[in-house]
């Protein structure tokens, strides 16, 4: 019981601390610059490594289909490039799995078009090479990180 009240205890502080400091405000801007790039005929493009990977999974998804039970409006395109194992084999096979996401990146992203990614200790260099790719093509680049956010942090908007 004691590991269950300490997990729901830290997961208050974290929502406490989001609300109390400048995080509500990042997640706002970074809100505003996905919703421009929608409007103007962008999507956002998301990336992470495992559990990273099912968040953004999660995220495209909830975009792409409703976000809010009683809500229905047009699907916002929105792809979770963590999506498709023969990519990723024959990317790891033939190239290296660092280059996986750049790779993707560079096939599936235009200018205008919005990168999100998601590391926790923001060095996950295959994370990292996809934001290098994005800001090259011209899109703004976005993250949730923690953990100081590593190398990622220098590398996003």
């Amino acid at each position: 019981m004691d590991t269950i009240k300490k997990s729901f205890e830290e997961s208050i502080k974290v929502k406490q601390e989001i609300l109390d400091g400048d995080c509500l405000n990042s997640i706002a801007r970074m809100g505003k610059v996905i919703c421009e790039s929608i409007r103007g005929g962008g999507k956002l493009l998301l990336c992470g490594n495992g559990g990273s990977a099912a968040d953004a999974q999660h995220l495209a998804a909830e975009l792409l289909v409703r976000l809010r039970p009683m809500n229905n409006r047009q699907a916002i395109p929105a792809i979770a490039l963590a999506m498709d194992p023969s990519t990723f084999t024959a990317t790891g096979n033939d190239f290296s799995f660092e280059s996986l996401f750049e790779r993707m990146v560079q096939a599936f992203g235009r200018p205008g078009d919005v990168l999100l990614g998601i590391s926790t200790s923001g060095k996950s260099e295959n994370v990292n090479l996809a934001c290098i790719a994005a800001r090259a093509i011209g899109m703004p680049v976005l993250a949730f990180t923690g953990s100081g956010g590593g190398k990622m942090l220098g590398l996003v908007d």
